[in-house]
């Protein structure tokens, strides 16, 4: 039990390669496997954290590669839908969710250095919770509107309407203002010895 939420985290780290090339071969089948991946990965983001917490097994590693992880998952998948739907997802929003990402991260590098911590506030878990929704939403629908005949077309009419694109802009608007948060109240954060595991 010691190794396995390292394990499922390598295991995301090495799959998210996968999901991208399915998900840039513009395929019914690339899109379908690569929601899989992409859900399956999120259950293992779930699973690791809840793992190491239960089983009191999280390690040095493991605080460093899950956080590694998700980055890559969530910003590896945003980066692809710029190519695969860039009218649903322009360049702006992506730039300013991996911003978000950087900023927090060097923050966090620097209280680690400083042999301090970042606690990790609630309203960040909810920023992964609103990615990973968006991003699984997102991806049913296009291996959806690949289905031949009305029920795609309509699929495909609701993936590049502006409710999709509007559920995207709180996406954003959500992240960067976590990222806010984290700066204005770096004070009252610093000091709190937590699980690093999400943010």
């Amino acid at each position: 039990m010691k190794y396995v939420p390292n394990a499922l985290t390598i295991t995301r780290i090495l799959v998210t390669p996968l999901l991208l090339v399915l998900l840039l071969s513009n395929t019914p089948a690339g899109y379908t496997w690569a929601l899989g991946l992409f859900v399956f990965a999120s259950i293992s983001d779930y699973l690791d954290g809840k793992l190491a917490r239960r089983y009191k097994v999280g390690t040095n590693l493991g605080q460093y590669l899950d956080p590694f992880a998700d980055k890559i998952l969530v910003l590896g998948t945003f980066i692809a839908l710029i190519f695969v739907l860039p009218d649903l997802v322009p360049v702006w929003a992506v730039v300013l969710i991996a911003v978000r990402d950087v900023a927090v991260t060097v923050l966090r590098s620097w209280a680690k250095m400083s042999g301090r911590t970042l606690r990790t506030m609630r309203m960040a878990k909810l920023k992964t919770t609103v990615q990973l929704t968006f991003l699984i939403l997102t991806l049913l629908l296009l291996a959806l509107s690949t289905i031949p005949g009305k029920f795609g077309r309509s699929i495909s009419e609701f993936l590049h309407g502006d409710i999709l694109f509007w559920m995207l802009v709180l996406v954003v608007v959500v992240t960067v203002a976590t990222g806010v948060v984290y700066f204005t109240r770096v004070k009252d954060l610093i000091e709190v010895k937590v699980d690093p595991n999400e943010y």
